[in-house]
């Protein structure tokens, strides 16, 4: 009896998931070359094309939708055989993690987090996995697509773990030579300036708007943006105000924008940020490792 390849399972799973082989490719760390071989590997290990052109995509034939249930079971019980032992060799380990979060830990964590790992497991990847890329956050962590999601949002399903990596504080930013700066900086006169939202689902209000119409007061969000740096980069031209968490203030000095921060004249309680998985992952020991340096590594360069 011939003993099938394995790996082809792995890359059809992948390739059902993702309906595009670059996407396939992406997921595996593999070129997107390699992944059409393996593509033509599995049509002939199967006997069906499996995916076909339609249009500029490809779509799944009824066999290949027939076998997508099977081969993802047959992937995970295979995970979990191989993956119960209780040591990783660190060294040697050769996997790419997916994680999802934005400015508020990419900037002042990501390229000294890759440090890390690269002295501890130099053969994995780190790879920040876009918004909406993957599906819903609750969805990409239940199908394996993230192994971890960082942000201050705790709208996920009941079952995802989550565990709390540090807290920042509100502050606002301006350009240097801003006219708040003239006087003291009161509710009144902090509303009285158009402002920037941060928000990556486009959202133009959050705390800071509850709390000013706490006051009775109210500001006018001129500009959305998905990010806290692309903001940045609207203030030094502009009368416009940012809030962002305080941490983000050494990318102003890594970046010599010609900015200034100010403490907001509102109270507004911490943001907590925490790290997300699920359970499938809670014996995984290069998961776990990843989850506890990711940890330490907070506790250690947290404000």
């Amino acid at each position: 009896m011939r003993i099938p390849d394995l790996n082809l399972l792995v890359a059809l799973d992948a390739l059902l998931d993702e309906g595009s082989v670059v996407g396939a490719a992406r997921r595996m760390n593999l070129s997107a070359a390699a992944m059409s071989r393996t593509l033509t590997r599995i049509r002939e290990a199967v006997g069906d094309p499996i995916l076909v052109r339609a249009g500029r995509g490809l779509v799944p034939t009824p066999r290949a939708l027939a076998l997508r249930d099977q081969v993802r079971r047959v992937v995970e019980q295979a995970g979990q055989v191989f993956n119960c032992q209780d040591e990783v060799d660190l060294k040697s380990l050769e996997r790419s993690f997916n994680l999802r979060a934005n400015d508020v830990f990419i900037a002042p964590f990501g390229a000294q987090l890759l440090n890390v790992l690269r002295q501890e497991a130099p053969r994995t990847v780190l790879r920040f996995v876009p918004e909406g890329e993957g599906g819903d956050d609750d969805e990409a962590l239940r199908e394996g697509r993230l192994d971890l999601y960082i942000s201050a949002t705790r709208e996920l399903g009941p079952e995802i773990k989550i565990q709390s990596l540090f807290a920042t504080t509100i502050v606002g930013l301006a350009r240097a030579d801003h006219p708040l700066f003239d006087e003291e900086i009161t509710p009144r006169r902090f509303a009285a300036y158009e402002a920037i939202s941060v928000s990556r689902r486009g959202r133009a209000h959050g705390p800071i708007d509850q709390a000013l119409a706490d006051l009775g007061l109210q500001r006018r969000v001129a500009l959305i943006t998905p990010n806290f740096h692309s903001a940045m980069f609207s203030l030094p031209e502009s009368d416009l105000l940012l809030s962002l968490p305080e941490h983000l203030l050494v990318s102003v000095a890594r970046l010599g924008l010609p900015l200034r921060s100010f403490r907001l004249p509102v109270a507004l309680e911490p943001v907590a940020i925490m790290q997300a998985w699920h359970p499938r992952f809670d014996n995984d020991p290069a998961h776990r490792w990843l989850r506890q340096t990711l940890k330490a590594f907070c506790d250690r360069h947290s404000l």
